[in-house]
């Protein structure tokens, strides 16, 4: 792994001269949410009642950090405009932390990988220059900007219902929740009085498809914006428009055919093909709602498991294991099927410890899961009024919501003890930070080990 200080143009201080992009990712969340649980803490003029409890401090920061959406209390009304501010800074600030660093750490991978190259091949063109002053600065302009023109459509269609100075907030609050994929909304219901604004679910689901597609994809398309046909689109960005299209149709279908007579059912039909679409975006990445997931049917809520797990895709401000992973597995499995070595896509032939990489975070993620939810299931049932298995079925639609940092929730979040609100907080962060960690490090433990030498095989019996 290459110490940030190999990149063109960037001089960090001293003091972290030895982190890695991943170390460093892992570094500035913890201080982050330190901080926000601080200024939870401490500031003046937050709270319209009484202060929040240290762990619940520690939760709504998480949550705002990791741009998650989960609510202990809610946040229209239990917090001064001041307080919502604190969490909007404590979103952005996050969401923008997700953007650079998690970008960092795959052009970090890319660098290894072709330098590992360059010494076996001798191509020393194959290694591209970064500035990452540069990087850093068309983040922040393309969030600024797509934020800035969320915030004024959203003002636009709520100006007539809120007014003219009414509208300012709500709709820059709830546009750069959007892009930040952070589902906080300081409406008491989300937007579920808006569930028949076609504007309204339009800007949002926008703001939330482009924001979890990810700044490497973004620039791609800057660059094919600039240099037209002769730039050539990543199979990276190609992946990850046919795996994002793929899931949005899919979960729109899906969602239309599972809640058409239930909590679609009072809606003309041109409202349940919105509001299915809108369910179909927010479920893989951000928590805005407008149906209670409560009341969704069985199919709905084992569907929207599957969509918050895959999340949205690398270097977004979205969570789950990403659209690239769940494409290369898909990709894979096709190989396999077909008899073939080489996983293809596009005509290029994808690196198989790509692919091996990809089905070790989604073990991983599983075991992690599987470990969370063990242990909420025993603080849980130990809590008064613990409801056998209704409540498990909520628990893990929680554990889930939480570890893809997308904030949906069945209405349990503000019931959980504090041991199991502890545990939610760690999988937030782990969610957040901990799938662009481990992909860093996975690659860089395998240029180390690259070519030393290789054990006799010996098979072993499948199936």
């Amino acid at each position: 792994m290459p110490w940030l200080s190999d990149y063109d143009g960037y001089e960090p201080p001293r003091g972290i001269r030895r982190l890695s992009a991943a170390e460093l990712l892992i570094a500035s969340f913890v201080g982050l949410i330190a901080l926000g649980t601080l200024g939870l803490l401490l500031l003046p003029g937050l709270y319209t009642g009484p202060r929040l409890g240290v762990v619940d401090e520690l939760f709504t920061a998480t949550s705002a950090v990791c741009v998650t959406g989960l609510i202990v209390v809610d946040t229209a009304t239990y917090f001064t405009p001041l307080g919502q501010g604190w969490i909007l800074f404590l979103v952005q600030a996050g969401g923008l932390g997700i953007l650079t660093m998690t970008t960092l750490v795959a052009l970090a991978i890319g660098r290894s990988t072709l330098r590992m190259e360059e010494a076996t091949t001798g191509d020393a063109a194959a290694l591209p220059h970064l500035d990452t002053r540069a990087l850093v600065r068309t983040v922040v302009a393309v969030t600024f900007s797509l934020e800035a023109v969320g915030a004024l459509l959203l003002w636009l269609d709520w100006r007539p219902s809120l007014g003219s100075v009414g509208a300012v907030w709500p709709a820059i609050f709830h546009s750069i929740s959007a892009f930040c994929n952070a589902g906080f909304s300081i409406f008491s219901d989300s937007l579920a009085a808006r569930s028949r604004s076609p504007v309204t679910l339009g800007v949002v689901g926008a703001l939330i498809v482009v924001g979890g597609l990810g700044f490497p994809v973004i620039e791609d398309l800057r660059a094919r914006w600039r240099r037209g046909a002769a730039h050539r689109l990543s199979v990276h960005t190609r992946l990850v428009f046919g795996v994002t299209a793929f899931l949005l149709l899919l979960g729109w279908a899906l969602y239309l055919v599972f809640e058409w007579n239930h909590e679609l059912a009072g809606m003309p039909g041109i409202h349940k093909m919105t509001n299915a679409l809108f369910m179909s975006i927010t479920a893989r990445t951000a928590g805005f709602n407008t149906v209670d997931y409560g009341a969704v049917s069985n199919p709905s809520v084992f569907l929207t498991l599957i969509l918050m797990l895959i999340g949205g895709s690398p270097g977004s401000t979205a969570g789950g294991v990403k659209t690239t992973t769940f494409g290369l597995l898909a990709l894979g499995l096709r190989a396999r099927l077909r008899g073939e070595q080489q996983v293809t896509i596009f005509d290029r032939s994808i690196p198989r410890s790509t692919v091996q990489r990809a089905a070790s975070l989604v073990v991983g993620t599983g075991v992690l899961l599987a470990t969370a939810m063990f242990i909420l299931m025993i603080t849980e049932s130990w809590a008064p009024g613990f409801r056998s298995r209704t409540h498990l079925v909520e628990l893990i639609f929680e554990a889930h919501s939480a570890f893809g940092t997308v904030g949906l929730s069945m209405g349990v979040t503000s019931t959980v003890t504090p041991t199991g609100r502890v545990v939610l907080s760690l999988l937030m962060f782990v969610g957040r930070v901990a799938p662009a960690s481990l992909v860093a490090a996975m690659a860089s433990a395998s240029l180390r080990r690259r070519a030393r030498f290789r054990y006799g095989r010996e098979d072993v019996i499948l199936g």
